[in-house]
């Protein structure tokens, strides 16, 4: 007698987006954490200072198209800001929660202190005003967290006054959102949430349960921020 086995459940997609100046293969550490815990991770790479934000976003949108089961996104810095201009441009996409590390949501101190010359505008290419000037707030139906460095070692601290907690590039209260689902900060620099053990965690918790893990609870009720 023959029993048939039960269907095996598909691996969730996530699409991982790197951050300025960087490309999609400093996202590998992170993208094998997720497919051990079970995650099927895709990196998406792009062009963060020749390319048009609008560009990028067509290039997710036809990443998307014809998915059954939405996906998840994990954005570093500049990835994760872009991830949720997209979504909030194009609410129908099918992307369930979206976890952003170290990203300036409300615009970037840093980004602005260079854009006050052409030299910095230059390095800034086409992600110039999406990094100044951040979202207003979240409103799409994708539930978004964000990890937060806090460990205040970086070269953007080089360039303005950052007021702590910081990565040393991005400010802990560039990275809060009216909206998002839940906050959490991990002891590590804006660089080294890509290979924080910690933030890996998080990211996973949060892209299962739509939550971080707290010291006081392990599932804490969604709150705007």
């Amino acid at each position: 007698m023959h029993h048939s086995l039960p269907p095996t459940r598909p691996r969730q997609r996530v699409i991982l987006l790197h951050g300025l100046w960087l490309r999609a293969f400093t996202l590998s550490r992170l993208a094998e954490r997720l497919r051990v815990a079970g995650f099927a991770p895709e990196l998406l790479d792009y062009g963060t200072v020749r390319d048009e934000p609008d560009n990028t976003i067509a290039v997710l949108r036809q990443r998307l198209a014809g998915q059954a089961v939405p996906a998840g996104i994990v954005g570093h810095s500049l990835g994760g800001l872009l991830s949720l201009h997209a979504l909030a441009r194009h609410p129908e996409l099918p992307v369930s929660r979206v976890v952003c590390l170290g990203s300036p949501l409300r615009g970037s101190r840093a980004a602005r202190a260079l854009a006050r010359n052409r030299p910095g505008r230059w390095m800034l290419g086409h992600s110039r005003r999406l990094l100044c000037e951040g979202l207003a707030e979240w409103r799409g139906p994708a539930e978004a967290g964000v990890i937060a460095g806090c460990l205040p070692v970086g070269l953007g601290f080089t360039l303005a006054r950052m007021p702590h907690p910081h990565d040393g590039t991005v400010c802990a209260e560039e990275t809060r959102l009216p909206g998002l689902a839940d906050h959490v900060e991990v002891r590590t620099t804006h660089t080294g949430l890509l290979f924080s053990a910690e933030a890996a965690d998080q990211a996973i918790h949060f892209l299962r349960h739509g939550c971080f893990r707290h010291p006081d609870t392990t599932t804490p009720p969604r709150q705007a921020m």
